[in-house]
């Protein structure tokens, strides 16, 4: 079928706004410094070049990845909260700051663009603005005097500087959620949390990295500028190992859920579009993070009871089986998940899929209604094949409401299919 994340087009309009802002920023940043030079040059070149290492380093996102390049992040933002090099005030201001993180990006994305895996537009953006919203709150301050006076050496600053560092974590955190909705059409609600739990992870470490190299810059100079990076360069290191496995192992369980299809048991592509499709509907329905996780790894298990069948079911299609068959396949199916190692939480989604929803959990419910959209949209019973058979397959679930089908969840999907189209076809 047709991607089910393409977003609606009146959503364009975000990303546009966002790429224009950054790009008017970026452009009055770069045209300032060229016209007027770089003040403070050994300053404005260390911290590029920190920033370009970050983005050498970022060896391409991986999939759901925040923050592809914290090194780079962290460097930006600590050169957006420079007030001091070695005890002389910094005056290099908002628009230098902006200039030199541009610059220092699009040089350290050369070798990936060469590779064809250079950071987006939106990536790109979102430093841009997130960087430029710190060095607006902090740059005026320290070039007023104000910042000196009223805070100096006393307690208040690191209170004041911890504010800051939270504000911009914030302004981070949002623009993101703003661009994946606007990218998939996802309620941004669940977006936004996902963005928030995200920053007491790798954006604690990154504001907390920054902030230790502006204040560490300001006593001892540009030489705290490698003793500080050094962590955070262990920490990616380590968080791409922990990646590696993760991937690793959603890798077996969509193997796993092949052998189905490799057995002759389902429609090729069936265990994948249920799991993109459940994946969309959760979205659309407030899941997030682990939850997400667990629908998605019980979708594309949630067949794999048939193998312990002896007789095939036409076209795989469980949907439209007896009540009775449906729930001994779940039980199989959930008994073989529990063998697999997989957390507990997926195989009781895989259980639980063909109980009357109001007993079932939300995953559960998400998982039946997309496996019998998926079945009757393209089986040869009722389906009929392209957008006539994906309607037919929606009145369908619609008339089943009353004791299979949760509703919320039946028009979710409709909403769901209806930003990418109602033709059932390849898998993803």
């Amino acid at each position: 079928m047709n991607a089910p994340h393409a977003p609606p087009p009146r959503l364009s309009l975000t990303l546009v706004a966002v790429r224009g802002a950054a790009l008017g920023l970026a452009g009055a940043g770069l045209g300032q410094t060229l016209w007027h030079g770089v003040v403070e040059p050994r300053n404005a070149l260390a911290f590029g070049l920190l920033v370009t290492l970050g983005e050498l380093v970022r060896r391409g996102a991986l999939p759901d990845e925040r923050e592809p390049a914290p090194l780079a992040a962290a460097g930006a933002l600590a050169y957006a909260l420079l007030g001091q090099s070695a005890g002389r005030p910094a005056e290099h201001g908002v628009l230098q700051t902006v200039a030199v993180v541009v610059a220092a990006v699009l040089l350290g994305a050369v070798p990936h663009v060469a590779r064809g895996s250079g950071p987006t537009l939106d990536h790109v953006a979102r430093r841009v603005l997130t960087v430029g919203f710190a060095a607006v709150c902090f740059q005026p301050l320290v070039a007023s005097g104000a910042w000196g006076e009223r805070v100096g050496e006393s307690p208040y600053h690191a209170l004041l500087l911890l504010l800051l560092l939270i504000l911009t974590a914030l302004c981070d955190a949002v623009l993101a959620a703003l661009i994946l909705r606007a990218r998939t059409g996802h309620p941004y609600g669940p977006l936004l949390r996902d963005e928030l739990r995200a920053l007491t992870c790798i954006g604690s470490a990154v504001c907390a990295t920054g902030a230790v190299m502006a204040l560490g810059v300001a006593v001892a100079g540009l030489w705290a500028l490698p003793v500080f990076c050094v962590p955070l360069l262990l920490t990616q290191l380590s968080f791409r190992r922990y990646a590696a496995v993760r991937t690793t192992y959603r890798q077996t369980i969509a193997s796993l859920a092949r052998a189905t299809e490799i057995a002759g048991y389902t429609r090729h592509g069936h265990a994948h579009r249920v799991a993109e499709l459940s994946r969309a509907v959760g979205r659309e329905l407030g899941l997030s993070g682990r939850e997400l996780t667990v629908l998605e790894h019980a979708a594309l298990m949630h067949d794999i009871g048939q193998l312990s069948l002896v007789d095939p079911v036409p076209d795989g299609a469980t949907a439209l089986l007896p009540v009775t068959e449906q729930r001994r396949i779940a039980l199989l199916g959930g008994a073989v998940v529990r063998r697999t190692g997989v957390p507990s939480a997926v195989a009781v989604v895989v259980e639980r899929q063909a109980d009357p929803y109001r007993e079932q959990p939300l995953p559960a419910r998400i998982v039946r209604t997309v496996n019998a959209y998926d079945d009757l949209a393209t089986a040869g019973a009722g389906g009929g094949g392209g957008a006539t058979g994906a309607l037919s397959a929606l009145e369908r679930l619609r008339l089943g409401t009353g004791h299979d089908y949760q509703p919320e969840v039946v028009e979710s999907l409709a909403r769901v299919l209806s930003r990418g189209g109602l033709t059932p076809g390849r898998a993803g």
